[in-house]
């Protein structure tokens, strides 16, 4: 193997091992926050009968999940409830806004 083949082949490792690192340190400054999606907007986990991303059928269905910045899925603003509850997200999957 040539020295240029040996170096290209390094760089493309070096290259490779660097977009891993920044795409996982992106991935831990984020959440899954339930119940925060609009209808077809989830990023997954949207309930029985669904297959993933874009599966929610309801706004802001309390088993669909989005990533959202870590620490503010729980203070995000939402509007409130048909019965004027206020609607905050969860990190844990809800049992309100559920499609009938």
């Amino acid at each position: 193997m040539s020295t240029t083949v040996k170096t290209i082949a390094v760089a493309g490792a070096v290259a490779a091992a660097m977009a891993a690192t920044s795409s996982s340190v992106s991935a831990q400054s984020k959440e899954k926050c339930y119940g925060v999606s609009l209808a077809g907007q989830n990023d997954c986990a949207a309930g029985p009968g669904t297959t993933c991303a874009g599966t929610s059928t309801v706004d802001y269905q309390g088993n669909a999940w989005t990533l959202v910045d870590a620490g503010t899925c729980e203070s995000m603003d939402l509007p409130a409830m048909a019965d004027g509850t206020e609607r905050k997200g969860s990190l844990s999957a809800l049992e309100r806004d559920l499609p009938a």
